[in-house]
């Protein structure tokens, strides 16, 4: 039987070691690397290409989602499953926009997880408590985007993850607006304003303001010429 290779990727060593320890009684598994930080899982799973990285959503320097985008937009072969502390349908929806083979709960049992390797290798995904095909997921994709849409967007309008101020702000910034401009304009803080980019940037998987804008842009999101701002 050919073993499955493991990356593991977590901020907190204690946790790595629990789920290296948990993996290492499977013969099946191996656990070929670590890593404490988005960028550094990045390269690891650009390096050593593994089967399944396993990867904490909240990580510094790029969260999970961001690290699954790029591994989803770069075509590698690694199966991404994400582990969260936190029971956010929203999050959930956009892990598997993202391209997460597996969304899980960070305490989630040892079986269970090793149930899920082996799974999302053969093909199968597991989000929360349901286990898809590829078709079945996009079908319940479609599902969750036809009822996840917001009571205040206009009729066909597309469906965003974004909250009613978080668009504002993106519109905002697609019109080439400082923080401190949107500040002004908005009459909130500028810390504000920058917490509201950084969730921008965490649900849309990318690392900057221009990526958001383009990936907005390229969904129908928001236009160039957007002035819909509510003050």
């Amino acid at each position: 039987m050919k073993e499955i290779t493991v990356l593991i990727v977590d901020d907190h060593p204690l946790f790595r070691q629990g789920v290296r320890e948990a993996l290492s009684l499977e013969e099946d598994i191996e656990v070929i690397g670590e890593a404490a930080n988005g960028r550094e899982a990045l390269e690891l799973i650009r390096a050593l290409q593994p089967d399944v990285a396993i990867l904490d959503v909240n990580l510094p320097e790029m969260n999970g989602q961001q690290v699954t985008h790029r591994v989803t937009q770069e075509h590698l072969p690694t199966r991404i499953l994400l582990l969260t502390g936190y029971d956010d349908p929203q999050q959930t929806l956009h892990a598997a926009l993202a391209g997460a083979a597996a969304y899980c709960a960070k305490e989630i049992e040892p079986q269970r997880l090793v149930k899920t390797v082996r799974e999302i290798v053969q093909g199968k995904y597991v989000i929360g408590e349901h286990h898809f095909t590829r078709e079945e997921l996009e079908r319940w994709i479609d599902e969750q985007l036809e009822s996840a849409r917001r009571p205040y967007s206009e009729p066909g309008n597309p469906f965003h993850p974004l909250s009613e101020r978080e668009m504002e702000v993106l519109s905002c910034v697609v019109r080439g607006m400082s923080n401190k401009e949107i500040a002004a304009l908005l009459g909130i803080s500028h810390q504000t304003v920058k917490n509201h980019i950084t969730s921008i940037l965490r649900k849309f998987g990318v690392e900057d303001r221009t990526q958001a804008v383009v990936y907005a842009l390229k969904r129908g999101w928001v236009k160039l010429q957007d002035t819909d701002i509510k003050t």
